[in-house]
């Protein structure tokens, strides 16, 4: 039978990210009772990864910045000021609860016999679900030894070890030889690079298919934010310092070995991101870390039906008033959901969620009243401005799909090719890129669009099909056990 909490919290907070941990302590701290629910065992979300702590990491704060802001937040959550913090809770959908509550639907436990269902009711929903990393695909993309960006980060941040090779030798008084080239588009390339060059890995080339004097576009969102610019040159100096070649204007369009990876090819692009003919170099490398920005994770949203925006890179966003409520009364939203613009920002936008909460839910007033609340909406409105600049100047370009040879697999789960896509919409008249994926099953396998929608959107759009809606709505957010879904309640007939 799935565990429920009877009385319901003054707010349920989903991801303990640096956007949910700063709304959770903030609302906790204005007199609320909070259930802050996060997949993971830890908080402070893919950005603040830290290793376990079997590991016996001596120094996890050195692979971070901010470190000292995520210390205070973790501290004041631990404080016990009335949060409740449900560790290993994998939401999967939202519903409507009687009285004017939300009942939060989760799934915690060990995979197989020993999951089961949680329901955990609340007066307000903070959505704080971050993101997760655009993929375009290539040539060999799906080798042993490809991985994305972001993850190769998250592999060292929580595991301490380095993608195609290991455990960093430099534990050891050693340095790694292994050779990893890093590729995408986006800031988070030059970070990830800084960071695996800094724990010993030879990073032969930073390879950015953008062109970072896109930037000038926008002087007034550069000049208000001087912190990202500091950021720039800490990882750039990083660079510089470990002899790593930052290659823009390019793309790796294929990726070469057998049975991993072993060489990429590296193209130079035009405006559009096709390659360039003639442009071609071979880079010799155990391992590729490649991402192209990321995507709000918005599923959970979406489905209680909040309205949703297209970003200047192309995704899809939620749409936020001043205070961080979405379309749907009763459900705020923080951090990546509503644009991706980093941890700063999310924190912000998480305590001003929190204050807004609390004010509509009766809560006590904060220290610093409603000076507080126009310096962080300032501060929002500052940080967001670079946000739209920087999802302008990594945007992907429209030539990008003639990377792609007829046998790429786009749908790495269900194993659908470039060729087939196309097929779809040239031979079998596919309209729309639902219509692609109902004719291919791209996107109906485990990761469910995660890693190929982008593409399969973008190649449906390149053969003449509209692309697809933004903001799809599921009715799961998670995958979910058919066990754990027959042991719930029926619904209440009377219940909205």
């Amino acid at each position: 039978m799935p565990v429920s909490v009877s009385e319901p919290y003054d707010l349920a907070v989903i991801g303990a990210g640096p956007a949910g941990l700063a709304g959770a302590v903030t609302a906790a701290e204005h007199g609320l009772t909070v259930a802050l629910l996060d997949a993971s065992d830890q908080v402070g979300g893919q950005f603040y990864r830290t290793p376990d702590p079997e590991l016996r990491a001596a120094r996890p704060e050195a692979l971070h910045h901010d470190w000292a802001a995520f210390a205070d937040l973790r501290a004041r959550q631990r404080s016990g000021n009335g949060i409740t913090h449900l560790a290993g809770h994998r939401v999967w959908t939202v519903t409507r609860g009687g009285g004017g509550t939300w009942a939060v639907h989760a799934v915690t436990g060990a995979d197989g016999a020993g999951e089961r269902p949680v329901c955990v009711p609340a007066r307000a929903l903070l959505v704080a679900t971050g993101s997760y990393e655009r993929q375009l695909p290539f040539p060999g993309w799906t080798l042993p030894g490809v991985v994305g960006a972001g993850g190769a980060q998250a592999m060292l941040k929580s595991g301490l070890v380095l993608p195609g090779i290991g455990a960093p030798s430099a534990r050891a008084g050693r340095r790694a030889r292994g050779r990893i080239v890093v590729a995408g588009s986006g800031p988070l390339l030059l970070a990830v690079a800084s960071s695996l060059a800094a724990a010993g890995a030879k990073v032969p080339a930073v390879v950015e298919a953008a062109g970072y004097l896109r930037y000038a576009r926008h002087p007034r969102a550069l000049a208000t934010n001087a912190h990202k610019m500091v950021e720039a040159v800490v990882h750039g100096s990083a660079l510089l310092r470990h002899g790593v070649r930052l290659r823009a204007r390019s793309a790796v369009t294929a990726v070469h070995g057998t049975g991993r990876v072993e060489a990429v090819t590296v193209s130079r692009l035009d405006r559009d991101w096709r390659p360039v003919p003639g442009t071609d170099r071979r880079i010799a490398c155990d391992a590729l870390a490649v991402g192209h920005g990321l995507t709000p994770q918005i599923e959970l949203a979406v489905t209680l039906g909040c309205a949703t925006r297209t970003t200047a890179d192309g995704t899809s966003a939620l749409v936020l008033d001043g205070f961080q409520e979405t379309s749907v009364p009763g459900v705020w939203a923080a951090g990546e959901t509503g644009g991706v613009g980093g941890a700063r920002l999310a924190r912000v936008e998480g305590e001003l969620a929190a204050i807004a909460i609390a004010a509509r839910l009766g809560g006590r007033p904060g220290p610093a009243g409603s000076g507080r609340v126009a310096r962080l909406r300032r501060a929002r409105s500052r940080m967001r401005s670079f946000a739209d600049a920087m999802a302008a100047a990594h945007a992907p370009g429209s030539g990008w799909p003639t990377w792609l040879a007829g046998d790429t697999d786009v749908c790495r789960c269900e194993e659908v090719t470039a060729g087939t896509i196309r097929e779809a919409v040239d031979d079998l008249g596919a309209r729309d890129a639902r219509t692609v994926k109902l004719l291919t099953r791209a996107g109906m396998g485990w990761c469910q669009g995660r890693m190929c929608g982008s593409a399969v959107s973008c190649l449906a759009a390149a053969g003449g099909a509209a692309p697809a809606p933004p903001g799809e709505r599921r009715p799961f957010a998670e995958p979910v056990p058919l066990g754990v879904l027959a042991s719930l309640d029926p619904p209440d007939e009377d219940r909205p």
